[in-house]
């Protein structure tokens, strides 16, 4: 029986680490594309915190994370969340990213088992480059979990269904469809992806297939299909787009830069707030201030979002009770090495109740 961890739907904050080997703390804090350093080295202590069903991890531990890229505003803002936590627990932890370059995370990962760390945590560029290393890190005697994909040479695999969260958000879409188009007037649609990452390319194509499956019969057309993880790239080709197809309305996508990329493109658009048709959206997942902000205000292209866990503090808080999990001994063999998340659907009828929790 594949295992879930339960918790709601996504928010953030900003900043990250950086450091090579496991030693300390070194915080490299992402905002809006930019970047600064800052080094801070915390201690160990010598009881960590219950971690709720496994057994209180004590003594020293030393977890080594290496992120896809902290330019993403939502892994920018999780692990800014899980940094804090894990200095409350007393954690020895390096927090980095890879700038999406696979060569580099092999690294990160052989500086990580050379520094002896007890847990790495990879979010892996390509998973299939670092499965070697990671069976490299596990015959060290290291514990390993992945986010994001279902790979082998882990502990344990903390993963989306990428296809069932994109066919979540191509439902979510379809009734925004249904709702303002019809086959006499279909609408233009734009699907903002990143096919190079599989776990995105696997959401894109869940997307399209939940489109298909939802929509009313020829209500809808895809009339481009742009790139757009980080938010200035998605806002330049939604503008391109826009330019091709100026009666492009729909905007569906797999991340949070696609969400805040084509929502500024839409409102340079159309004048700004207060002035977005009703029958113009954006709807993906992930989700960051911003793009609550803009769901709240409810005048801006911000329709719908799909996420996950609750608020970046709720997703930081679940990510920490793996990592325990695991440094305690849970036993994540055979069906239980793939833990299952949840995702729902965020609206102006719940976003301030996702706020509040922030």
């Amino acid at each position: 029986m594949k295992k879930k961890i339960l918790c709601a739907i996504l928010c953030a904050t900003m900043a990250a680490f950086t450091l090579a080997g496991c030693g300390g703390g070194s915080s490299d804090s992402s905002g809006s594309g930019s970047s600064t350093e800052s080094e801070a080295t915390d201690e160990a202590g010598d009881d960590a915190e219950d971690s709720g069903d496994s057994e209180a991890v004590t003594g020293d531990v030393k977890i080594g994370i290496t992120i896809q890229d902290l330019k993403n505003d939502y892994w920018a803002g999780v692990m800014g969340k899980l940094e804090e936590l894990m200095k409350e627990k007393g954690y020895d932890y390096t927090l980095i990213d890879c700038e999406d370059n696979s060569a580099t995370q092999i690294s990160q990962i052989e500086n990580f088992i050379s520094s002896g760390c007890n847990l790495i945590m990879v979010h892996p560029s390509d998973a299939e480059a670092v499965e070697t290393v990671c069976g490299e890190a596990m015959d060290a005697g290291i514990k390993v979990m992945c986010w994001d994909d279902p790979m082998t040479n882990t502990t344990a695999n903390w993963i989306l269904d990428n296809t069932a969260l994109g066919n979540e958000i191509g439902k979510t879409a379809a009734e925004f469809i249904n709702e303002h188009y019809t086959a006499d007037d279909p609408a233009e649609v734009c699907v903002i992806g990143y096919p190079s990452t599989k776990v995105l390319l696997e959401r894109q194509n869940g997307i399209e297939a939940g489109l298909e499956e939802n929509c009313d019969e020829g209500n809808y057309e895809i009339v481009a299909e742009i790139d757009g993880l980080l938010a200035n790239e998605a806002q330049a080709n939604v503008e391109t787009t826009l330019s091709a197809h100026p009666d492009c309305g729909v905007y569906v996508g797999v991340g949070a830069g696609a969400m805040i990329g084509s929502n500024e493109a839409l409102l340079q658009k159309f004048g700004g707030a207060g002035k977005i048709p009703e029958n113009v959206g954006v709807i993906t997942t992930d989700v960051t201030p911003q793009q609550l902000e803009s769901l709240a205000a409810g005048d801006e292209a911000v329709r719908a979002i799909v996420g996950f866990e609750g608020s970046s503090t709720d997703t930081a808080q679940a990510c920490l009770d793996m990592f325990d999990a695991i440094l305690a001994g849970e036993d994540f063999s055979g069906d239980k090495h793939d833990v299952y998340r949840v995702t729902g659907p965020i609206t102006v009828d719940n976003v301030e109740e996702i706020q509040a929790g922030m």
